[in-house]
């Protein structure tokens, strides 16, 4: 099998949007392994570089992190490995770094499909060589190329006669897993789906392909973060190539343990190519996620913008100043059409070869939008509701289970209370009134008590009528129940939709800056003074609201406005999570 050594020098260069097939973090795992006597074999697939353990010994003597075996092998010395995920692989990083004089002098790889995933023997007759026994040196890493393969999903790494080796990396591209079912939503970016993070402007703390890790992790190790910025206007970007072309709704931005290094703000672009990095500018990007505030250490949810009907492969998340992200997750449908490709993406049948070339290289191709049925208006998702995406409608009153979690942590006070049995979050949100003085419009608390709208998990909610009020905000907060407690609810709801929209150029509901979120009992809202809303709409079990604001009281246009929306072209309608 030809191989090729690679300089350390053109690491970069030559595997930076390739995947870490063998990573943990993807879910790599030794099966078995000959022998592990002085270091266990699982360090081979950490995602952190080997430390030097110099001077520290255990049991059975100096400690290492890394594989190292018994001395004194007359064959030689083998681990087995599932890869994250089936793949097609074009290189090794085979690292001995801190192994100086038991070092494993030589080494070579074998791989294998398993068609039900069922983990091979060491002596299975289907393993293949694939880099042949090459040389290693001590303490240094060694980078190898071979020629893209088809479909793997184990390797056998062996060494001879035995010795130690600190890390075991597999390069390459991930065999894509696609719902058979174009309509279906699902992360385009995810590295399962075969995505890549194919550039990154600066990755100082942590690398840009962790964005498309499956999970939360562990740390912010294994997010992306860059360093520190002092210029003003300063920025970070990366670029991620979808798994295939797709038509994108939403986007989850997770800031998962970045907490006082979080991004101040962020915003995401998209571009249709055929390129693997575009080189393209900056102008010929679509924006789809106008600057928007992050906060730290949760889970944000946002629709996109400017993509009904158009398929995009490449997605650009930016980010104001600096700060670390965990994980991006973009959500959208493929499109019809044959898969979108470059000449070297990974394919996505035939995984039962061991043979192939990595890829067709075909260029996307045009299809027609997953839309609705005919006669129906526009779909939007119901999303689950934070503080930042609210923010251009209105306020989220809730508490916090990290104080250090808080939205605007600079500005949001935190302090204990109640002789220590409490947490008291500050002025989450103000009350507002502007009323003509001789309105006769008073503040006070009113309580409705709410019927589930009609619609079920899955289910499909018309958007027929909105309302504002143009003089004051008005807060809505979940009162729970409690049996046995005469008129409350025994068994109260615990999720409501809320759906919002900007006033129009025309003083009437702007429906294309519509937004519908499903807030938990656990979380209050505020509207803004004339923010377009739908009448309180609870989903599946009755719910009681204390309302929180300033009216006349007597049915005038300044207490309420409410709006017929025309459904001639069909109604917005609101796609309820399952």
């Amino acid at each position: 099998m030809a191989y090729s050594r690679t300089p350390l020098d053109d690491f970069k260069h030559t595997f930076s949007t390739a995947i870490e097939l063998s990573s943990v973090a993807l879910g790599g795992e030794v099966t078995s392994v000959s022998d592990e006597f002085f270091a266990e074999a699982f360090h081979l697939l950490l995602v952190e570089p080997a430390p030097s353990l110099k001077g520290q010994f255990g049991p059975k003597g100096a400690l290492f992190s890394g594989w190292e075996s018994r001395r004194h092998n007359p064959t030689y010395d083998w681990c087995i490995i599932k890869l994250g995920t089936t793949g097609s692989i074009t290189g090794f990083d085979i690292d001995t770094s801190h192994f100086n004089g038991n070092e494993a002098p030589q080494t070579s790889v074998d791989i294998l499909y398993s068609p039900d995933g069922s983990a091979p023997q060491f002596d299975d007759s289907r393993w293949k060589e694939l880099l042949p026994k090459v040389d290693l040196g001590p303490s240094s890493r060694h980078l190898f190329t071979v020629p893209p393969t088809g479909g793997v999903n184990y390797v056998k790494l062996n060494m001879y006669p035995d010795g130690g080796i600190a890390r075991f990396r597999v390069y390459g591209l991930v065999s894509p897993v696609f719902p058979s079912d174009t309509s279906v939503t699902f992360d385009l970016a995810h590295v399962f789906s075969g995505g890549r993070v194919v550039y990154t402007s600066d990755q100082h703390f942590g690398v840009g392909s962790n964005l498309i890790l499956p999970g939360r992790g562990k740390d912010m190790g294994d997010g992306w973060e860059t360093k520190r910025s002092r210029a003003p206007g300063h920025r970070d970007w990366t670029i991620i190539k979808l798994g295939d072309a797709g038509y994108l709704s939403q986007v989850e931005i997770d800031t998962a343990h970045f907490m006082g290094n979080f991004p101040e703000s962020c915003e995401l672009h998209a571009v249709r190519s055929t390129e693997l990095v575009p080189d393209i500018p900056d102008d010929s990007w679509t924006l789809i996620l106008p600057r928007t505030k992050l906060g730290p250490h949760r889970q944000h949810f946002f629709q996109l913008e400017n993509v009904a009907g158009t398929p995009y492969t490449h997605v650009k998340i930016t980010i104001y100043p600096d700060g670390g992200i965990k994980r991006v997750r973009v959500m959208g449908q493929r499109t019809a059409g044959p898969i979108n490709g470059d000449t070297d993406r990974a394919a996505t049948t035939n995984v039962n070869e061991i043979a192939g070339d990595g890829g067709s290289g075909a260029a996307p191709q045009e299809s027609a939008p997953h839309g609705g049925r005919s006669g129906l208006g526009p779909s939007i998702p119901a999303l689950p509701l934070t503080a930042e995406a609210f923010a251009p409608f209105g306020k989220v009153v809730q508490a916090y289970a990290d104080v250090n979690a808080v939205p605007d942590p600079r500005h949001t006070k935190v302090t204990g209370a109640n002789q220590g049995t409490a947490t008291k979050f500050h002025k989450l949100a103000f009350l507002e009134a502007s009323y003509p003085q001789e309105s006769g419009a008073t503040a006070g608390l009113s309580v409705y008590r709410c019927k589930p709208i009609d619609v079920g998990p899955g289910g499909e909610w018309e958007v027929k009528v909105l309302e504002r009020h143009p003089c004051t905000n008005q807060a809505f907060v979940p009162m729970g129940g409690g049996v046995g407690l005469g008129d409350a609810l025994a068994e109260p709801g615990t999720q409501y939709l809320v759906i919002v929209a900007k006033n129009g150029a025309d003083d009437r509901p702007d429906l294309a800056s519509m937004r519908a979120f499903i807030a938990s009992a656990g979380q209050a809202i505020v509207y803004d003074t004339g923010i377009w809303h739908h009448p309180m709409a609870v989903l599946y079990k009755p719910m009681d609201f204390t309302c929180v604001e300033t009216q006349i009281g007597n049915g005038d246009g300044l207490d309420c406005e409410v709006v017929d929306l025309d459904g001639s072209a069909g109604f917005y309608r609101v796609q309820i999570p399952v």
